[in-house]
């Protein structure tokens, strides 16, 4: 473990400015400075890591919906999945992320809810991605928006049963996708706002006026825009008229091209911009696996070629990789690595909360840091300050003492 590092000689791209030839201090996991190299001092007991001058130093990405990757899910209700997921999710650039349930059986919720909840407390060390909290997705939806969600599992949602996963969790649910629209909706809502938790409405067919019922009643987020909910029509705003007109809503994207259509994702990188869009993942576990037949809460699921489905056809979630959305978000919509970085790093850390310690490189930050080589991939990632993936062996012309 390299307690006490400083990466030198790329292009630093720091909360409120970039440096080129720049360098980051990092001492016992935080980020401790950072500047150009010009203006270095106290360097005393540091290595340092020495790095092309064509490579960036970007936030690590908060990939606020992931249900699993490399063979595990969240549902899975094991340490060992939580821990895999942990450990693969470096690779793409992902330093944090919400372990994301979905549509099953309460006892199946539950144990998924306990394991997520006691992993999370006990589970703190560098050099791997970080469980922030969890991600609730279902069973508050609406049937006839279920895309993969099983409907025969969808409930009721009241704050009661809230109230009861959430100290099964430890507290650790952080964000719930629900349908506004359905009974009961636009009172957990309410109640979940009041409570710190966000609000997401997703796989749900409302209109625009039960749209703004629950952006009333505090809703603040969008679950995978286009999918699985009402469309845009000229004569209904619909669900996603309302999430691309109402400032309010932070509005996740899946941006692997084949969810959502490039013009439609550049479209709304238009209306929302930079700081109201989050690029997620929406990764089921066949992730970084071959293609063939996989399992999505007790469902077949079928990969192919990047584009996993059930059975009846319908998109399974998906099989994108963090590095992949971000370089598809910039070549769809020609925006720059500046705001592909809140979109993937600063929006979800603020949406969250956490932008006290995470989603920039910032002093007194958590160090961690992705490098990314010219083309944009993967170098090196930092977890807390120790390496979680490197592509290949850092070697004497990039260490030096």
């Amino acid at each position: 473990m390299m307690e006490n590092v400083i990466i030198t000689g790329l292009n630093v791209y720091g909360e409120q400015q970039t440096y080129s030839n720049g360098f980051i201090k990092i001492e016992k996991g935080l980020i401790k400075e950072i500047g150009s190299l010009n203006d270095i001092n106290d360097i005393t007991g540091y290595k340092f890591i020495q790095i092309p001058s064509s490579y960036f130093a970007v936030p690590g990405a908060i990939d606020i919906h992931i249900h699993g990757v490399n063979g595990a899910d969240t549902m899975d209700a094991s340490n060992d999945a939580l821990s895999t997921m942990a450990e693969a999710l470096p690779k793409e650039g992902t330093t944090s992320f919400l372990a994301t349930t979905m549509t099953q059986s309460k006892h199946a919720i539950e144990n998924a809810l306990i394991n997520a909840g006691e992993y999370i407390e006990e589970n703190h060390q560098a050099g791997l991605a970080e469980i922030v909290g969890i991600h609730l997705e279902g069973p508050f939806l609406n049937y006839k928006r279920a895309g993969a969600q099983p409907f025969e599992y969808m409930l009721k949602p009241t704050i009661e049963l809230f109230n009861q996963w959430q100290g099964l969790a430890q507290g650790h649910i952080k964000l719930v996708t629900i349908a506004p629209e359905i009974d009961g909706g636009l009172e957990l809502i309410e109640y979940m706002s009041e409570q710190g938790v966000i609000s997401s409405i997703g796989h749900s067919d409302a209109t625009y006026d039960e749209m703004i019922k629950g952006i009333q009643a505090g809703a603040a987020h969008v679950t995978h825009l286009f999918n699985g909910m009402r469309g845009l029509h000229h004569r209904d705003p619909g669900t996603a008229g309302a999430a691309l007109i109402h400032e309010e809503l932070k509005t996740e994207i899946i941006a692997d091209g084949i969810h959502v259509h490039p013009k439609t994702v550049k479209l709304a990188y238009h209306q929302k911009g930079h700081e109201g869009m989050i690029i997620i993942t929406d990764a089921m576990r066949a992730k970084c696996l071959p293609n063939g037949e996989y399992e999505l809460g007790g469902q077949k699921v079928f990969v192919e070629d990047g584009k996993a489905v059930l059975e009846n056809g319908s998109l399974a979630g998906s099989v994108l990789q963090m590095n992949q959305a971000i370089n598809n978000m910039m070549e769809f919509t020609g925006c720059s690595l500046r705001d592909v970085i809140w979109m993937s790093s600063v929006t979800p850390a603020k949406q969250l909360g956490i932008f006290d310690r995470k989603g920039s490189i910032e002093a007194g930050k958590d160090a961690d840091i992705v490098i990314l080589d010219e083309n944009h991939n993967v170098w090196m990632t930092l977890c807390k300050g120790e390496i979680a993936y490197q592509r290949e062996e850092i070697t004497h012309e990039h260490l030096a003492n």
